[in-house]
């Protein structure tokens, strides 16, 4: 997902960036990433957003002891309770249920401020969590959750810069303390390296010395961590990155001479690098010949992970290999929550829809861990509105096609402090969905309850409908509407390719127009019920199934009202369409690299023209916007 640092990188991969503008509301998709928020981990224009993540919690004295309560074999030593050795990744899915990360921890980041050596402990507080006992672990799985997935930030124990990739032996015994402390829940466990200061970037370096020494680095460390862990079961996973294996490993910020890699060669990078993490891995001998591993997805993207151009590693083990996508659709709801509701009718068929592209790993063999999922809170313990309805069908849908969802937690709804989910709601609901809850279900039962629950909320989503001044979606009409996000990220209305009036900030206020031939128009939004939203973080104007009823047609802006005083533009807007559908002006959207050649203007120039002509100061208080433009079809 998700880091509080990149949350800006991570918005620009949830736009699945085009040659004209932005994706921005869903699959593909998030990830990236995150607010509390998926990762805290870097700290470049992620920091303009209040962070979500949780303040850092009291301690009970429960929580603080740190030995094992229960005799019984040693982590090492104990196996499933059923033989896995014959087990396929698909079989092994079933087993693992439903998950839990614990998120802002063990990947905290201090390498750099805290020097080789550092008790490894000093880590996991770095971003206002707990350090971990025995008795977090073991209240995850008293709350529900039959597996946890452990992000890991290796580097933090190395000296890399210096060309020494050793890990430092205290921190591989304290992460083998969490292993231990899972197994003994009798949880399955996740292992990976996650964001780590994104020295992927060495990948995307312009250097091929660079590059080198990434792979170099990337061999050793896990040569050294399966090295280490080898003689453990297969309670035991590893994978082989977070989200940083696609367009992330042209990221700066390690190596600034990165970004050299195109996105073919982005593809084929991330294709290298994990077939080299499962031939290593399969090298260090032990149980690590037929141990299961979770292999990164483009971005972690489902849209990008299903494209062509990614590969599942070739593997001497048979049917061990799952793949990991991760899932906060639609974003502005599930990360930012500038939105305030889901369950429209759109919304589920988005979710069904995306989710059931995954079934082309499955039908292979190989099993899908959703490695992080949830609906964030911004650092409560309470979800936001509508949770229910969104977890009711990402769960069922995980459960109809054998999924693996591990909730994305960073101390919000599993309070590590208490070692429990703090709201009944919630509590109830992943209890309900362990496996000691479903004991005695078959898998047909399991599926048929899926399919009743995705049918139920669909059926009832069809009555959620918008409020009696909006213009709703339909095949057979065009509507111009002002898409926006505020800088804040505190407010949205409607973004991305497709009309959606339901999807904005309670108290929001559109004026849009229901487009009946060339002319003039006036559009509008009004903020100043629904909160004090700042700037433009990103904004356009759409006109849905423009390109089908009015080809090749412009939109020739008159005339930009902010707070009622008319506002210039910065530079010349163009006219284009992202899906072939929607006709779209980009009013501000900074992660446009390249104007497309199907630009146009109304005057037939395409010289000056930028995807940011609207620039706002991101601390101005928005109050209303209104827009009135031409629509000229040729």
């Amino acid at each position: 997902m998700i880091r509080n640092r990149h949350l800006a990188a991570f918005a620009v991969m949830l736009m699945a960036v085009s040659s004209t503008a932005c994706n921005y509301m869903g699959q593909p998709m998030e990830t990236t990433r995150a607010i509390t928020q998926p990762h805290p981990e870097t700290t470049t224009a992620e920091e303009t957003i209040a962070s979500p993540t949780a303040a850092p919690t009291e301690t009970t004295e429960a929580a603080e002891e740190t030995e094992p309560a229960a005799d019984g074999p040693s982590a090492k030593d104990k196996k499933p309770p059923v033989d896995t050795a014959s087990m396929t990744a698909l079989e092994l899915s079933k087993l693992m249920g439903n998950g839990i990360d614990l998120g802002n921890t063990h990947e905290a980041y201090g390498h750099g401020s805290h020097p080789y050596g550092t008790e490894p402990t000093v880590f996991e507080g770095l971003w206002g969590q707990p350090v971990t006992t025995p008795q977090i672990i073991q209240g995850m799985k008293d709350a529900g959750f039959d597996c946890v997935r452990v992000p890991v930030a290796w580097t933090n124990a190395m000296d890399y810069e210096s060309g020494d990739y050793t890990i430092d032996p205290a921190f591989l015994d304290r992460i083998e303390e969490v292993i231990g402390y899972c197994i003994d829940a009798d949880m399955y466990v996740i292992v990976n390296d996650h964001w780590d200061g994104s020295w992927w970037g060495m990948f995307g370096s312009a250097d091929q010395a660079t590059r080198d020494k990434a792979m170099d680095m990337y061999v050793s460390m896990w040569t050294q961590i399966a090295d280490r862990y080898k003689d453990y079961s297969d309670y035991l996973i590893f994978e082989s990155a977070n989200e940083e294996l696609g367009d992330r490993l042209n990221d700066k910020d390690v190596a600034k001479d990165s970004g050299a890699l195109s996105t073919a060669e982005c593809y084929e990078t991330t294709n290298l690098i994990n077939q080299t993490f499962v031939d290593t891995v399969r090298a260090q001998g032990g149980n690590n010949d037929k141990r299961f591993l979770l292999i990164a997805g483009y971005n972690t993207d489902i849209g990008r992970t299903c494209n062509s151009a990614y590969k599942m590693p070739t593997d001497t083990a048979d049917h061990k290999l799952f793949v990991s996508v991760h899932y906060y659709t639609p974003s502005d709801y599930c990360l930012f929550g500038s939105v305030s509701h889901w369950g429209n009718t759109r919304q589920y068929e988005e979710m069904d829809t995306n989710l059931e592209m995954m079934t082309k790993f499955t039908e292979q063999g190989y099993g899908v861990i959703i490695g992080e999922y949830g609906v964030l809170t911004g650092g409560g313990s309470t979800p936001r509105e509508d949770w229910q309805l969104w977890f009711d069908n990402f769960i069922a849908n995980c459960d109809l096609y054998n999924y693996v969802p591990v909730l994305w937690d960073c101390n919000d709804l599993y309070n590590k402090s208490k070692c429990e989910i703090a709201d009944p709601d919630v509590k109830e609901f992943f209890l309900s969905h362990s496996n000691a809850a479903r004991e005695g279900m078959s898998d047909e039962d399991i599926s048929a309850q899926a399919m009743e629950i995705m049918e139920d909320g669909l059926e009832k989503s069809a009555k959620r409908v918008a409020d009696a001044d909006d213009i709703p979606y339909s095949d057979d009409t065009s509507v111009a509407w002002i898409m926006y996000q505020s800088a804040d990220w505190s407010i949205a209305y409607s973004v991305g390719d497709k009309y959606d009036p339901t999807a904005k900030a309670d108290g929001t206020k559109a004026t849009n127009a229901l487009i009946t031939g060339p002319g003039e128009y006036t559009i509008g939004l009004d903020f100043t019920e629904a909160g004090k939203p700042k700037g433009i973080a990103f904004s356009a104007i759409g006109i849905s199934n423009g390109e089908q009823f009015y080809p090749n047609s412009v939109i020739d802006i008159k005339s930009v009202k902010i707070n009622g005083e008319e506002t210039a533009f910065e530079g010349k807007p163009y006219t284009s369409s992202d899906d072939g559908k929607c006709t779209r002006v980009n009013l501000y959207n900074g992660w446009v690299g390249k104007v497309p050649d199907s630009a146009r203007t109304a005057d037939g120039s395409i010289d000056g023209i930028t995807a940011t002509p609207l620039i706002v100061n991101e601390k101005t208080t928005i109050k209303t916007i209104e827009i009135t433009f031409e629509l000229i079809v040729k």
